[in-house]
């Protein structure tokens, strides 16, 4: 995870959860969500404060939250405390066991990170699924160079095939496409893979 993104997202968590729930549901999100999470444990990598576990829970999954930021864990423990939040940074996610998730969302984060570390980290998302497990990947898309906000976080900007070419013989693409999100009305692409069964 790149270091001034996070120091960004520890300093202002509280500021960044509010942004975050004022924004409308990412209804068109939840659709593809639902259309290809199947029952079982479910991973949030990138959960922010809570909201999408929140949903998942809601909707019968047995979800649990992973982000790199204590502050912004803070606010979603404080938001959601009935629900399960830890520690975990792409691209290593050291101590999340491979095999243990049938879904694993990771909304808008991966453009945090170095273009360096984004194979690495796709490939470390798939391994955490189970063989037929469903991965839900996106990422704000930048043109031209990599540049940062006014909160000095990070969007690198990349080709979808640093992603793309991770994916094994045997997984399936079910969604892949560049559109504006419902929610935060940014352009990101979103990948919807199915892992190849063992």
């Amino acid at each position: 995870m790149d270091k001034t993104t996070l120091a960004a997202y520890d300093q202002a968590a509280p500021a960044f959860a509010d942004d975050w729930s004022s924004q409308p549901a990412p209804d068109d999100m939840y659709q593809l969500l639902a259309r290809h999470f199947k029952p079982g444990p479910t991973a949030d990598v990138g959960c922010g404060a809570g909201r999408d576990v929140a949903w998942l829970a809601a909707n019968g999954f047995d979800a649990r939250g992973y982000d790199a930021s204590e502050g912004l864990l803070r606010e979603a423990r404080a938001r959601h405390p009935q629900l399960r939040f830890d520690v975990a940074r792409l691209p290593e996610l050291a101590g999340m066991v491979p095999g243990a998730f049938e879904n694993v969302l990771c909304e808008t984060v991966v453009m945090h990170l170095d273009p360096d570390t984004i194979g690495a980290a796709t490939r470390r998302l798939l391994e955490i699924l189970r063989p037929g497990g469903a991965l839900y990947l996106s990422w704000r898309v930048t043109g031209g160079e990599s540049e940062r906000d006014k909160h000095g976080r990070l969007y690198s900007a990349f080709d979808a095939s640093r992603v793309t070419r991770e994916l094994g013989a045997g997984d399936a693409v079910l969604h892949d496409r560049e559109e504006v999100s419902a929610s935060s009305g940014k352009r990101i692409h979103r990948l919807v893979v199915r892992k190849a069964d063992a």
